[in-house]
């Protein structure tokens, strides 16, 4: 098991210690345990978590709420059939779900986090990089050109790279397409994504930098596309390319 895997697994880990006995977790438990920069990552993710679940737990359904509810019931009886949507137990059901959305919501910075810390633990793999094809050539050279600024619309057509060009790996058993291309004698390591194979994903439009010691990453969306790239040599020659 590599960081990557432990970490997408750790993800289901609650904060409260309830899945300390789940076989599911021993291992890659384990292994934060053993390796400092993953331990570190854990304990910042369970922290978030923790934090999202204090919230949740701040919101409490209203003392009278049964009451209300059962005098509705009653008044319903004897009065004209209204929208299923308007009735008092539907309107609590809504609720609910909106509650739940907005945890959802509140979790997909988790998720464009644990991208990215896919795409940085890839890109460590350098003796496996590589692409051919034309497709991989075009979208290539248009990466190694001084005035190609990230950011901007790139010409990605995925079914095509991931067909004749791209190196292709696996995230939540998605594919996701990886590039090298190179500016000023320096290696960067593209990772695209399709959106909708994504959802819960959310990335600005804009690049949005983000240091991991000595190396740092940019990431953002194109709406069809969510792209991260990686720089092994730091932040200065990523902003170079904004």
């Amino acid at each position: 098991m590599n960081n990557a895997e432990a970490k997408f697994i750790l993800q289901g880990y609650r904060p409260n210690g309830a899945d300390a006995g789940d076989a599911t977790f021993c291992a890659a438990v384990e292994q934060a345990q053993q390796d400092p920069a993953l331990g570190e990552w854990f304990a910042k993710q369970q922290a978030f978590d923790a934090a999202v679940s204090a919230k949740l737990a701040q919101v409490s359904a209203p003392a009278d709420l049964r009451a209300a509810i059962l005098a509705g019931g009653r008044v319903s009886e004897n009065a004209p059939r209204r929208s299923r949507w308007n009735q008092p137990a539907w309107m609590t059901v809504a609720a609910g779900v909106a509650v739940l959305f907005a945890a959802g919501l509140a979790l997909w910075p988790k998720q464009a986090v644990a991208f990215n810390d896919f795409a940085l633990a890839d890109s460590r793999l350098s003796a496996i990089h590589g692409g051919h094809g034309h497709e991989n050539n075009e979208l290539q050279t248009l990466l190694n050109d001084p005035d190609t600024r990230l950011g901007q619309k790139l010409p990605i057509d995925f079914a095509n790279l991931h067909e004749t060009g791209c190196r292709t790996v696996e995230f939540k058993g998605r594919d996701v397409l990886e590039l090298c291309f190179k500016r000023n004698g320096v290696w960067f390591h593209a990772y695209i994504a399709r959106a909708a194979d994504f959802p819960r994903i959310a990335m600005n439009t804009a690049p949005a930098l983000e240091d991991r010691g000595g190396t740092a990453l940019a990431s953002w969306t194109d709406a069809d596309h969510l792209i991260v790239v990686v720089s092994k040599t730091g932040r200065k020659n990523l902003e170079a390319l904004l």
